[in-house]
């Protein structure tokens, strides 16, 4: 037995020996991280690991959504574009701002007896509201990231913030268009046809269209989590925003985002400027030179300033998204460092939106150019251009249409 177990022995080793000499020597590599103890699944599974993926096991690294795709932001230019203060003072200035307005605005609508005018203080409070809103929900995401550090892949893996963010960033930075929109054909319903539309529209309907406003932007913002197109990380990993790749679903979500504010601000124009030049007619008429009425003027004047800082503030975010996903990129999987830059840019000038509009109301109002300008003089109503009215009809439509 002994002799047949050295004989054993020695032929075992013979064998491996020549197995050894038959596998060439692997090339040294980066030692690999093993989540598991006893590093099996090392040994078994040659997978690297996710590149500067920190997680607790492969599972978490595979569970991640889609609002990742790999370097967001170029490391050099953090410092550059990126402050933690500037977001949080224009965060509290904006809240203030828009928090202000509002009162100023419900306090205006206690004391208002006009129909023509409290309808469209609803669509100022709408449009005060939403800003305001906007503000606190991106700010309340931001501004913890800018103080805190988090990772976005140990605190959301599944995207659920991320798209959440999205989601409010496509909300209400097209609703404050939409609701431009909807004051323009608004006042121009109401200058080219005051009788009719000052019986028709309220309040509550007011209310109704403001609604169908935010509903209409809520189901824009719902398009790339019900699959078309996905929300990302943005430079410098702090908010989230639509994906400018070139896959089908990205770009045609680019596409509809950006051309539904173009043809909300250029519909703004169209309908403002009909309604200016109505108004500029009336008042140079030699038989109406002294019939104004202040409060159209009132909430022209305003709702030009407003379509004047959309424009301002929104056109440019809105073309140059239209630019990026015509165009084509070296890389199809990744966004250039560039265009990262420009985009973080464009959406810091559009967010002045949410500033800007708030003061519109508090410094363009009757009570306060009357100040600056004491010889401001109320005066009738618009209706008094229609002097074949019955008398009757005359003096209901006045009533309704009496200023403040």
């Amino acid at each position: 037995m002994p002799g047949g177990f050295n004989r054993h022995y020695q032929t075992r080793n013979i064998w491996e020996a020549s197995r050894s000499r038959q596998q060439p020597e692997s090339p040294p590599g980066p030692t690999l991280h093993c989540p598991l103890e006893g590093g099996s699944l090392c040994e078994e599974d040659r997978t690297p690991w996710f590149p500067k993926m920190e997680l607790g096991n492969f599972s978490d690294a595979r569970r991640l959504g889609s609002c990742f795709r790999g370097k967001n932001f170029s490391d050099e230019d953090r410092g550059h574009l990126t402050s933690r203060w500037f977001s949080t003072i224009f965060g509290l200035i904006g809240l203030a701002s828009n928090l202000f307005a509002f009162c100023v605005l419900v306090n205006s609508s206690r004391k208002m007896h006009s129909r023509a005018r409290s309808s469209f203080l609803v669509f100022l409070c709408g449009l005060v509201v939403t800003d305001f809103m906007g503000l606190l929900v991106t700010s309340c995401i931001v501004v913890p990231y800018h103080f805190i550090q988090f990772d976005w892949r140990n605190v959301d893996p599944g995207c659920h913030l991320c798209n959440f963010m999205g989601l409010a960033m496509v909300f209400f930075g097209q609703c404050p268009l939409l609701l431009g929109a909807t004051m323009a054909g608004e006042r121009f319903l109401g200058i080219y046809r005051p009788f009719s539309r000052s019986v028709n529209m309220s309040k509550r309907r007011a209310w109704i269209l403001v609604c169908l406003v935010w509903a209409l932007g809520f189901f824009l913002g719902l398009l790339p989590i019900l699959g078309l197109g996905d929300y990302t990380l943005q430079f410098p990993n702090s908010w989230c925003f639509l994906t400018l790749l070139h896959d089908a679903g990205n770009r045609a979500f680019c596409l509809i985002f950006a051309l539904l504010g173009i043809f909300c601000v250029a519909l703004s124009f169209f309908l403002n400027t009909f309604s200016v030049v109505t108004l500029c007619r009336v008042y140079h008429d030699s038989e109406s030179v002294q019939r104004r009425r202040d409060s159209e003027v009132e909430m022209m004047v305003q709702l030009l300033i407003i379509m004047v800082i959309a424009s301002a503030c929104w056109l440019p975010l809105l073309i140059f998204i239209v630019q990026t996903a015509l165009q084509d990129f070296a890389d199809a999987s990744r966004i250039p460092p560039g265009t990262e830059n420009l985009l973080l840019i464009y959406l810091r000038v559009a967010t002045w939106n949410q500033i800007l509009d708030p003061w519109v109301y508090i410094l363009f109002r009757r009570a306060v150019l009357k100040r600056i300008y004491p010889s401001l003089k109320t005066r009738p109503s618009i209706v008094s251009l229609y002097p074949v009215l019955n008398p009757s009809l005359r003096q209901k439509f006045t009533q309704e249409s009496v200023l403040q």
